[in-house]
């Protein structure tokens, strides 16, 4: 399961690991979520909808993605928390519907006997700068993300990017993998690719999923 900013990457890595792996790929289809484009215009309003519809929609694909071994999903369900627990502190959600989401994703994901473990195997981090995602925002080209449309995303995502750290080194619930997303360019350097790929299976045979 990758993790990371808006613009690290995770959609690409997904891809080459699924093929390096010869496994299942999960993507988010952000182009295809009613919702997004209504949370970036009016967050205040839309985050607890969003993050709704989210939960929803990833454990769909955990349940499709369970049945297979090292299939890759390319978004963590823990992360959509974070981007809520961002906003209670912003003062852009509601502290109270924050509360109700965090149960409610605890209960979905608790495990239970004889049901396959929604967690999983290896959550992968690509730790982004904030130059970076911006970058890679700028490329994909994404109206509604775009700093043009709207210059306050920038405090947005330097926001974002702030607490992405201190999420990856309290997160528990698998083991984990750290990837520069700076210093390895693996959706155009190949060389690159085929490091980051190498720490991921080394990673992988250390835990016994390879």
């Amino acid at each position: 399961m990758l993790s990371g900013p808006i613009g690290a990457g995770k959609s690409s890595l997904t891809t080459l690991l699924a093929e390096h792996l010869g496994t299942d790929a999960f993507y988010e289809h952000v182009d295809s979520n009613p919702v997004l484009p209504l949370y970036y215009k009016d967050m205040k309003r839309y985050t607890f909808l969003l993050n709704i519809f989210l939960l929803n929609y990833r454990l769909a694909e955990i349940n499709s993605a369970v049945t297979g071994k090292n299939n890759v999903l390319d978004r963590s369900i823990y992360e959509d928390a974070l981007f809520f627990k961002m906003n209670v502190d912003s003062g852009v959600a509601d502290p109270t519907e924050y509360a109700i989401y965090d149960d409610l994703l605890n209960n979905m994901l608790e495990q239970v006997p004889g049901v396959p473990n929604k967690k999983p195997d290896l959550l992968i981090y690509i730790h982004a700068s904030l130059d970076t995602m911006l970058s890679r925002i700028k490329k994909r080209g994404r109206s509604f993300e775009q700093l043009d449309t709207d210059p306050d995303l920038r405090g947005y995502y330097q926001r974002l990017q702030s607490y992405y750290d201190p999420w990856y080194e309290a997160y528990d619930q698998s083991p984990k993998i750290m990837i520069d997303g700076d210093k390895y360019d693996f959706m155009q350097n190949e060389d690159d690719k085929n490091q980051v790929l190498a720490m991921i299976d080394r990673k992988l045979q250390s835990i016994g999923n390879l």
